[in-house]
């Protein structure tokens, strides 16, 4: 029950108070006058007064609400360092067990500043207080516990900001004075040309306690096919390194700090930087041999390349050639054999010979020239018909050992479609072409028109990814030596191209033919692919064998873990792991006598979030204080060694109504709202009717007695 008494005039407010004004003058007027019965005639002008107020006793049946408490847990990255997530549950269990305690009191948990897609960089928990806020009365908000290691990115600059009246408080998790050193890349190229070096400039930064390690540190760096290299850096200062590009595509430096003594993680210790290698435009040479119907095939596809410059020779007139026609009526010129296959071969990426013979038109040199420079890293490709098992083959030239195949002296001539074989459907070149697959065409056949001519010979290396007529080897590929070499046993692909039949995958296959040997890594037969969505990171593994060993996980705080993939096509293996700690991870996995290595950045890319993540009250102390709260440090007195409540030490919480200071030494405090509603309302006049009446005669009457005395 609540009591109060209500007041309301019955005459309008004006009139009202003009005759309490009037009455005030007539008691004065009758004091001064020192006339008899004065005071008499006052209380009955007082008590005419009060029941022209109309007083009425007003009883309230009043329901308490529960005030509201709420607290933020801080979930993010900085927090899950050290012994910090044991800590923070362990202070959010005695935190809850104390506030249960509470009478009258409700509680919410918010879990803030965890990241996510989407999410905001830094630590936000202000952000995710006022979303927690939508459906608070702030009549009710009794204070906010924020449960955090001090490093908050959006903390108000002033209390006006909030949008309410209650204490703020912050239970630190850490310990003060802690240390840690980071690695910060400040320049990067995104791209360099192969061959080439850029420039990284990188900085060594130290926050948290002073002295706790010496002025400089060591940095390592990995470089792809290169063993470590150890450098000296002061700490606060920068350091720039060369980034080579040996290869197109992604090239990877890794850059390590080492750990000082007492740092607080190696988390932030470790930068990758990767960049895409972009070669200067590819040189191909293609030295196309007699004329034929398919001849300008690989020119149209070479051309329309943008990456490619293409060097084209036809060989029209052969030395034997003799028709009497005169010297000065010949458009031809000379084919400059000494400058393309002695001076210049090594420029090119890619040498083409599409139906060539050996007529007497290149010396014996030239081919062994072609062999070295394959061996030495570059590549071959002999598109071949007819003429490879003729008397004029290439392969009867010093050519011959960097060839995969021997040509028996037989033409297939007799219609066939071409086929993948099991290592094709592997083998990046061949690997899903359209209408490759079983039961889309007739009878079980690709969907892909005939061929008719093709040159038969025996494999003697290298991979046979395609067959042709009487599953004879079509397409085959191999390394040599440092380099790569492709034979293709028939002339007839400029079928696909006309679309007869239909047709067939002619551009995707010799596109992929031709930059697969020239290293393009998209194309790479072992190749190591990490990638993250999420929390989730996903590794896949691509390979001509039939297994594939366990690939090693390394997580951004160092600890490493190894994961077994599994067959999800041929040649393709995969897996997703479920990461719990955001950040960069390096996986790796042995190929040969080399290792194959990828990186991904799990989580919300967050540079901003591992830049500070020493405990720290420095942040939200001002406004902490400017609310009445306080700022605590809940580390024990021992080594926090297990997730329990005696680990830490929260203070005890109060309740308190009116107190301008709501923190002290081992205590925080919460304000009592006593906020309500109200069930019912009773009114009971008080001063009306004949009890006024009455009251107002006997006054009347006692000041009329005394004044006749």
């Amino acid at each position: 029950m609540n009591w109060s008494v209500d007041f309301s005039p019955l005459l309008p407010p004006p009139v009202f108070w003009a005759a309490v004004i009037i009455a005030l003058a007539l008691v004065a007027l009758m004091l001064f006058r020192r006339q008899r019965g004065a005071p008499f005639r006052a209380l009955a002008l007082a008590t005419l007064l009060a029941a022209l107020a109309n007083p009425t006793l007003r009883e309230e049946q009043r329901e308490s609400l529960a005030n509201v408490a709420i607290v933020v847990v801080d979930d993010s990255t900085s927090q899950q360092l050290a012994a910090r997530p044991a800590q923070t549950a362990a202070i959010k269990a005695d935190l809850e067990a104390k506030l249960a305690k509470v009478p009258n009191l409700t509680v919410k948990f918010i879990s803030a500043g965890k990241p996510g897609e989407g999410s905001q960089p830094g630590t936000n928990l202000f952000s995710a207080l006022n979303a927690g806020l939508a459906d608070t009365p702030p009549d009710r908000l009794a204070g906010v516990i924020m449960i955090t290691d001090g490093q908050v990115h959006d903390v108000p600059k002033s209390v006006s900001a909030l949008g309410f009246d209650a204490p703020v408080h912050a239970l630190l998790t850490g310990e003060p004075n802690e240390f840690d050193r980071r690695v910060e890349v400040l320049k990067a190229p995104r791209y360099g040309i192969v061959g080439q070096t850029r420039e990284i400039e990188v900085a060594i930064r130290e926050s948290g306690k002073a002295g706790r390690a010496s002025d400089t540190a060591n940095l390592i760096v990995r470089r792809e096919g290169k063993p470590d290299e150890v450098r000296s850096a002061p700490v606060g200062g920068t350091v720039k390194l060369d980034m080579a590009f040996p290869h197109s595509g992604t090239n990877i430096v890794e850059i390590e700090l080492e750990t000082a003594p007492g740092e607080l993680t190696p988390a932030n210790n470790r930068v990758v930087v990767e960049a895409e290698g972009v070669r200067e435009n590819l040189r191909v040479l293609l030295v196309s041999g007699e004329p034929h119907a398919g001849e300008r095939t690989w020119r149209n596809l070479l051309k329309s390349d943008a990456a490619v410059d293409l060097v084209h020779f036809t060989i029209l007139r052969p030395p034997e050639k003799q028709d009497g026609t005169p010297i000065n009526q010949l458009s031809l010129i000379a084919f400059p054999t000494r400058e393309l296959f002695s001076d210049k071969i090594k420029e090119f990426d890619l040498i083409i010979f599409d139906r060539y013979q050996h007529r007497g038109i290149l010396q014996m040199l030239y081919y062994d020239n072609i062999a070295r420079y394959v061996d030495g890293g570059g590549a071959l490709l002999v598109a071949a018909g007819d003429d490879f098992a003729g008397a004029a083959s290439l392969f009867k030239t010093p050519l011959a050992p960097a060839l995969p195949a021997i040509p028996t002296g037989r033409v297939l001539e007799t219609p066939f479609k071409a086929r993948i074989t099991a290592d094709g459907n592997k083998h990046p070149v061949t690997a899903g072409l359209a209408g490759s697959n079983s039961g889309s065409g007739t009878d079980g056949e690709p969907a892909w028109g005939r061929w008719f001519r093709q040159a038969e010979v025996t494999t003697t290396r290298g991979k046979t990814i395609m067959e042709g007529a009487g599953k004879a080897p079509l397409l085959i590929v191999d390394r040599k030596g440092k380099g790569r070499v492709a034979l293709l046993a028939s002339d007839q692909a400029w079928l696909w191209a006309r679309g007869f039949e239909g047709g067939g995958p002619h551009s995707d296959m010799l596109r992929r033919l031709s930059h697969w040997l020239m290293k393009e890594p998209e194309l790479e037969e072992e190749r190591l692919l990490a990638s993250a969505r999420g929390m989730k990171l996903t590794v896949e593994r691509r390979t001509m064998g039939d297994k594939v060993a366990p690939v090693t996980v390394s997580a951004p705080a160092g600890e490493t873990s190894n994961a077994t993939l599994d067959l999800v096509a041929p040649g393709i293996w995969r897996t997703t792991i479920d990461v719990k700690l955001p950040g960069l991870y390096k996986v790796q996995t042995p190929n040969g006598m080399e290792t194959l290595t990828a990186v991904a950045h799990a989580g919300t890319l967050d540079p901003r979030e591992m830049s500070e993540v020493v405990a720290t009250e420095e942040k939200m102390k001002p406004l902490v204080e400017a609310t009445g709260g306080g700022v605590f440090w809940t580390r024990g007195g021992g080594l926090l060694q297990q997730a329990s409540v005696a680990s830490v030490d929260v203070p005890r919480v109060s309740m308190l109504a009116g107190a301008k200071v709501l923190a002290g030494s081992g205590w925080l405090g919460l304000k009592d709202r006593e906020a309500f509603v109200t069930k019912g309302v009773k009114l009971t006049p008080m001063f009306t009717g004949l009890l006024a009446l009455a009251a107002i005669l006997a006054l009347m009457t006692l000041a009329w007695w005394r004044e006749g005395k």
